[in-house]
């Protein structure tokens, strides 16, 4: 495992020690970047016209389309540290 997995997977679970829910745009942020640095561009079929939640995830992921893995990591460590700070 790299030194960069590593850091992504402890800073998956250091955003559970946030003591604030983030605002719902910060969240999809997190959501996209963490989809994009462990499975890579989106695969999958857009959800339901009515699914709005997974209509907004969906279009958050398919925005970093072309990012690679390594750097997706990167900026979700980034705004996990920065969200902790």
């Amino acid at each position: 495992m790299t030194d960069l997995r590593r850091e992504f997977e402890q800073a998956a679970a250091d955003i559970q020690r946030l003591g604030m829910r983030p605002d719902n745009d910060t969240l999809l942020k997190l959501y996209a970047l963490y989809k994009q640095g462990s499975e890579g561009d989106l695969k999958r079929t857009q959800p339901g016209f009515f699914d709005f939640v997974g209509t907004a995830k969906h279009e958050a992921w398919a925005q970093l389309s072309g990012v690679s893995e390594d750097e997706a990591m990167r900026r979700y460590i980034a705004l996990v540290q920065q969200l902790l700070a």
